[in-house]
């Protein structure tokens, strides 16, 4: 046999790269005698592991955070002492309190729209139309033309109606410091004012999210192309069990990585991130708290029917080039390959001698 090939634990880098979905494989050099063993004659290699035929992934596992969409921050419209808030994790539906100033409540009303203004006979835009529709919702709003965004005469009488059923003056106006337009349903995700508080500019009541559960987690820049929007995946909840979803959106800027290299203040380089959403198939089956860890699985891409070997199969042959020990018949021979697709501590190979079955040598662990 000619001269050893080296074993490729320990000196094989496998840099499983997502960018462009490209995988580099280098081998670095060894200390001369490395892989050589004494106690294993005609260069037997101590293991063996087959050569399987089957589909390969290059899915990949990442930890993340069980949350809830679409974060805002609500602050308050006018000047005044907080005098009631909803408590942290209550679920705000259309028409429900959100907090009181001065014992005059902000209802939450479903719109895109902020509220930017009062709203008054005459007003036109998003915002007016965004009032009518709930209005209509609540059972106040009956003959209204959600879609002419113009606040006539039946929008205020609408107006009066619901003012009346919650026993505020009927002025037919709507103040800013009634109402809060957000997308749909609410939750409370924290508090940032007290009680006793006087709400100012740039200082919020509260923490608002939507209801649907969603899974966040982060990702080097340079290796978010492995997840892409729409792409399936599987969620590990604590405890164990296991749910499903999709990536939502992919690239929200999560900041750089402030770990460095470990070596203190400012050391390495500073990653830069982004923040991957996952949409849970079935979220109302999710029970497990806000910001409880969770574990997701993504699938990459997949090779069907290829032979692969596990990765510490690979050696870096004498001459060049990639290669693996094949045992038979109780001798070991040299067979070159060309690697291809790594995923789940398995490389795909390729190469005219090899087949499936065969056995091939790893090093022992």
């Amino acid at each position: 046999m000619r001269a050893r090939a080296k074993w490729l634990l320990g000196s094989l880098a496998v840099v499983l790269a997502a960018s462009g979905g490209g995988y580099a494989v280098t081998a670095q050099p060894q200390q001369e005698g490395a892989g050589k063993s004494g106690q294993h004659g005609a260069g037997l290699p101590p293991a063996t592991a087959p050569v399987q035929r089957g589909d390969l992934g290059s899915g990949l596992r990442v930890e993340g955070t069980l949350g809830y969409a679409h974060e805002r921050k609500v602050g308050a419209a006018g000047p005044g002492v907080l005098t009631w808030v909803a408590g942290e994790g209550t679920a705000v539906e259309r028409d429900g309190r959100l907090y009181e100033v001065n014992g005059r409540a902000v209802r939450l009303m479903y719109g895109s729209t902020p509220v930017y203004r009062p709203l008054k006979a005459g007003d036109k835009g998003e915002d007016v139309k965004q009032l009518k529709r709930n209005l209509q919702a609540l059972g106040h709003g009956t003959g209204l033309d959600p879609e002419d965004g113009t606040f006539t005469a039946g929008t205020a009488t609408a107006v009066k109606r619901w003012q009346k059923a919650h026993k505020m003056p009927q002025t037919g106006e709507v103040a800013k410091e009634d109402i809060a337009f957000a997308p749909g349903p609410q939750r409370v995700r924290r508090n940032d004012s007290a009680v006793g508080d006087e709400p100012g500019p740039g200082k919020p009541v509260m923490t608002l999210t939507g209801t649907e559960r969603i899974v966040r987690f982060q990702m080097d820049a340079a290796k978010a192309g492995a997840a892409k929007t729409g792409e399936q995946v599987s969620v590990r909840l604590p405890g164990g069990a296991t749910v499903t979803g999709k990536i939502d959106s992919v690239g929200g800027a999560a900041g750089p990585d402030e770990k460095g290299d470990g070596g203190g203040p400012g050391g390495g380089d500073k990653k830069a991130k982004v923040e991957v959403v996952v949409a849970l198939d079935k979220p109302a089956e999710v029970g497990a708290p806000d910001q409880s860890p969770v574990s997701v699985g993504l699938t990459g891409e997949t090779r069907k029917g290829v032979l692969s070997v596990p990765v510490n199969a690979l050696l870096a042959l004498a001459g060049g080039g990639f290669g693996v020990q094949v045992v038979e018949d109780g001798r070991a021979r040299e067979v070159k390959v060309e690697p291809g697709m790594f995923g789940n501590g398995r490389v795909e190979v390729t190469g005219d001698a090899l087949k499936e079955g065969m056995q091939v040598g790893i090093p022992r662990l």
